[in-house]
């Protein structure tokens, strides 16, 4: 019988005190020789690990089927099996264990088959060191909670995995029906859209079979005021209402005789107080009706309001200056550029001599920018108030309504002169054309 080596010295070997508990997990020890086994079990137990003895290594498997252990110690040579046989089957059963071979005679091809079969954690050769015996199964231990804690979280991994895909499954299913309803709606508002321009279409038909010049005259308002509304000076809730504004202000006119509007054309000094009222009042018409095509607030305060006079003396509510509506002012010069009559350049010169009394001059210098009526040299552009800029030079003179030169052609523009000419426009507006050498 091979027995645990001692320490050198005189006397017995002083009792040591248990400590705690290494591990709440048990060991396993299969040896059998009971006496080796006895000195194992007292052995580990002195260090508090809770250690189940065995003589027989197919008893131990037995055990091992129905309890779980952290670390498994086997001798090698047994009458029933060999103490690696032993280890192998162990692993069947409890895979995650950590296995210890204990033997007399460290052969290669036991230590070959030992990595190859039964994965050994480690070997102890007899007679073993207390020392070495303690820390290797400590190791064990460790290992053994290393294994168990890292296979946890990889089972946890794998369900936070699967719950990922599905999540993810789930959530591409709600992505595919978010962008079918997308589609729908963008096929819906495609849909309104086309319904909405329609309608203005249709209000344009039934002024032209009302009375064909009308029908004209909204189709050039549009043209106009679309150019308008494709510039920076507006937002957004702005050019939807001077583009709607522009196809059904006149469609309160539907309700006048044409009689009325041919004597309006023609001879309208003849007309009568009450004629006159019923024509002054067609903005007001023209918003009610206008309300069952587009029901934005916006566009109908602009139809209400494109007949106004900067100066206050409009109708049909006298506003003046910018109490009138920014897109109402614009819409006005261009109201007033296709009711006049007149040729091109009668007509640009009826504006400008009406700017600052009848319209907003710098409406009025929107309107002649961007509807290309009038053919600038190629070294002159036309440009808005707000546009001034340090450094340019002026292609025209600026005057004042009375005839004063206020700053000669050619001149240099600085930031002071510009404050200047923008102060004095609030006070007195300036009518004219802004022109700038480019």
């Amino acid at each position: 019988m091979i027995v645990p080596s001692q320490p050198t010295g005189s006397g017995p070997v002083p009792s040591q005190p248990a400590k705690a508990p290494a591990s709440t997990s048990q060991i396993l020890v299969v040896d059998d020789e009971p006496v080796v086994l006895t000195a194992l079990k007292v052995t580990l137990e002195r260090e508090g690990f809770p250690v189940v003895a065995c003589t027989s290594p197919r008893k131990a498997l037995e055990i091992l089927a129905e309890r779980d252990f952290s670390v498994i110690i086997s001798d090698q040579r047994m009458p029933e099996m060999m103490g690696l046989e032993f280890l192998v089957e162990s692993r069947q059963i409890r895979p995650y264990a950590s296995r210890i071979l204990i033997t007399a005679v460290l052969a290669l091809p036991t230590i070959v088959d030992a990595i190859n079969k039964g994965e050994i954690f480690r070997f102890i050769a007899k007679p073993w060191l207390r020392e070495e015996l303690i820390a290797t199964v400590r190791n064990a231990v460790q290992r053994h909670e290393l294994v168990t804690h890292n296979e946890a979280l990889q089972a946890e991994t794998q369900r936070l995995n699967e719950r990922l895909r599905e999540a993810n499954a789930a959530l591409e299913v709600k992505v595919q029906d978010l962008e079918k309803q997308r589609q729908h709606l963008d096929a819906a508002n495609h849909e309104l859209a086309a319904n909405y321009e329609n309608s203005l279409e249709l209000c344009r038909r039934i002024l032209t079979t009302y009375d064909p010049i009308l029908g004209g005259q909204a189709k050039a308002l549009v043209e106009f005021a679309t150019q308008m509304a494709a510039t920076d000076k507006f937002t957004a809730k702005e050019r939807h209402a001077l583009r709607a504004a522009a196809w059904l202000c006149d469609l309160g006119l539907i309700g006048v005789p044409r009689e009325m509007l041919r004597a309006f054309r023609t001879k309208s000094d003849q007309l009568t107080d009450r004629e006159r009222g019923m024509l002054h009042n067609h903005p007001i018409y023209s918003q009610t009706l206008a309300s069952l095509v587009d029901s934005n607030v916006e566009v109908g305060e602009v139809i209400r309001a494109h007949h106004e006079r900067y100066d206050g003396r409009g109708y049909p509510d006298g506003l003046a200056g910018d109490g009138i509506p920014w897109p109402a002012r614009c819409l006005a010069v261009a109201v007033g550029f296709v009711e006049s009559g007149l040729s091109k350049t009668a007509s640009i010169d009826a504006l400008l001599a009406k700017s600052g009394t009848d319209y907003d001059p710098e409406a009025v210098r929107l309107f002649l920018k961007v509807a290309n009526l009038v053919q600038l040299p190629k070294q002159v552009r036309e440009i808005m108030l707000d546009e001034l800029e340090p450094g340019m030079i002026l292609a025209n003179g600026i005057y004042s309504p009375h005839g004063l030169l206020l700053i000669g052609e050619g001149q240099p523009l600085s930031s002071a002169t510009i404050a200047k000419i923008r102060s004095h426009d609030k006070t007195t507006p300036i009518s004219q054309r802004l022109l700038v050498y480019t």
